[in-house]
């Protein structure tokens, strides 16, 4: 069994609804959801013309390999939506892969950890929230490290728990 840290984002539609699908089929066809952030609204990053999205970190426990958890994401998007055309484009659900367990893969359809955790506020903020000590295992610094160095201007607010959001 292993333990991976998932970022989901939705900027297109109706965002909740995308985040609260996208939870399930993890749910359903990844594993068991042990841990997961608020949500958070967040400014585009990368193409900042784009809408804000909804943001959220999950920790999940799985029987998948790296490249089974990939193609497995790759459909639970394609299924709530998502087509791939151009990099950092607005979308209807994205699913990355921050985290899987402690590994270090760098192959050229999946790196792990995600590239861009140390740069990314909308990231790292719900990141710490469930996993402030998790060590990257290529930057040897903790979550809360990361965040604390982070020189990321874009705003990212924590929502209030809507009635019905698990707790």
């Amino acid at each position: 069994m292993s333990t991976i840290y998932l970022l989901l984002g939705a900027n297109l539609g109706d965002r909740f609804s995308q985040l609260s699908n996208a939870f399930k089929e993890i749910e359903e066809r990844i594993g068991y959801v042990i841990k997961y952030s608020a949500l958070y609204e967040t400014a585009a990053w990368g193409r900042e013309d784009e809408p804000s999205y909804l943001n959220q970190v999950l920790c999940v426990t799985t029987d998948l390999t790296p490249h089974e958890l990939l193609k497995t994401i790759h459909e639970i998007e394609s299924d709530l939506g998502r087509t791939r055309q151009m990099r950092w484009e607005s979308r209807l659900i994205d699913i990355d892969i921050l985290f899987y367990n402690e590994m270090v893969l760098d192959d050229p359809d999946l790196i792990i950890p995600h590239p861009y955790i140390h740069k990314r506020k909308f990231t790292l903020v719900p990141l710490a929230e469930i996993a402030s000590e998790y060590r990257h295992p290529v930057l040897l610094k903790t979550v809360e490290q990361l965040l604390a160095e982070l020189n990321d201007p874009l705003k990212v607010i924590k929502l209030p728990s809507k009635r019905g959001d698990r707790e």
